[in-house]
């Protein structure tokens, strides 16, 4: 009896989903080092990296290998991890050197877009990503294309912080977001606008002009495609990074007339549904728990010891 509550009890135990955890896109490094986790959902959090004093020791272990082996992967994630620590004219002196020994290597022209642009170089900045889309335009999702966007506007003024330049469409200026999109864009400009805010605010803090017209346009796709609680989380980020556009306070209101999709495209929930769906299962799992050893109290306690 002693090992049918124990098996039992391993089994709801470890089935309890972990509330609260960071269970999205992971970032490892060549040696294997994991430097974040992200959460799950598709409401931007940014990137919870590891602490400065970790991510030293990292760059001294990635220098190691790389003299070790002569594998450019261990110097570019080097680079990386430099800019994650603000070393930016470090990380952009790393990547010509590694541009030099192997040209047109995707990571070079994408990690230099994003250390030059952090240093204030859009120029250089929009000439490294676009080198970055010609490489691979799939990559991060093939999403690339509104960060070439941003950079435009950044170098033309804050005048093109719109919409149109960044996402080449908007929503209108009704209470109710309106589109001309298809369902299928839709859902791919939502993965896009994700992916791109995600990494932007791992590394700008409110306020931002840029960030917070992309969460609100992020906010508008959530809204048409019901996904009220998400819309809602968007915009209150839109917010939080200075949107100042009242009819920001429209599309608000106009969640709480709205029905949650019932159905999602690619089988995939909004951020709060998957959490209280995980918050459920822990209860459950834990309620199943006590009840097995209510009903075994008797003959199991006395043989535990």
């Amino acid at each position: 009896m002693r090992k049918l509550f124990l098996s039992l009890m391993f089994c709801s135990l470890f089935s309890i989903p972990v509330l609260a955890c960071l269970n999205g896109e992971t970032k490892d490094l060549k040696d294997g080092t994991n430097i974040y986790t992200d959460f799950n959902g598709f409401v931007p959090r940014g990137h919870s990296f590891n602490n400065s004093e970790t991510l030293e020791k990292t760059l001294e272990g990635l220098e190691k290998e790389y003299k070790r082996t002569n594998d450019l992967d261990y110097l570019s994630d080097k680079g990386y991890i430099l800019i994650i620590l603000k070393k930016y004219k470090e990380a952009i002196e790393l990547y010509k050197r590694i541009e030099s020994i192997a040209p047109g290597r995707y990571s070079t022209a994408s990690n230099m877009g994003t250390a030059y642009e952090l240093e204030g170089n859009n120029k250089e900045a929009l000439k490294w990503i676009q080198k970055s889309i010609d490489i691979n335009s799939e990559s991060h999702f093939g999403s690339e294309w509104i960060h070439a966007n941003i950079l435009k506007a950044k170098i033309k003024g804050d005048q093109l912080y719109t919409s149109e330049s960044f996402i080449q469409t908007d929503f209108g200026n009704k209470r109710i977001p309106e589109t001309n999109l298809t369902k299928e864009e839709l859902y791919k400009l939502r993965k896009s606008l994700y992916y791109q805010l995600n990494e932007r605010i791992s590394f700008v803090s409110p306020e931002d002009k840029i960030v917070a017209q992309l969460f609100f346009d992020l906010g508008n796709v959530a809204a048409l495609m019901k996904f009220k609680d998400e819309a809602s989380r968007d915009y209150d980020m839109a917010e939080t990074y200075g949107f100042k556009n009242p009819i920001i306070k429209q599309r608000i209101l106009y969640l709480s007339s709205i029905k949650t999709a019932q159905k999602v495209q690619n089988h995939l929930l909004d951020e709060s549904t998957e959490e209280r769906i995980e918050m459920a299962l822990a209860i459950f799992s834990l309620l199943s728990s006590a009840i097995i050893v209510f009903m075994f109290r008797k003959k199991i306690f006395p043989n535990l010891k």
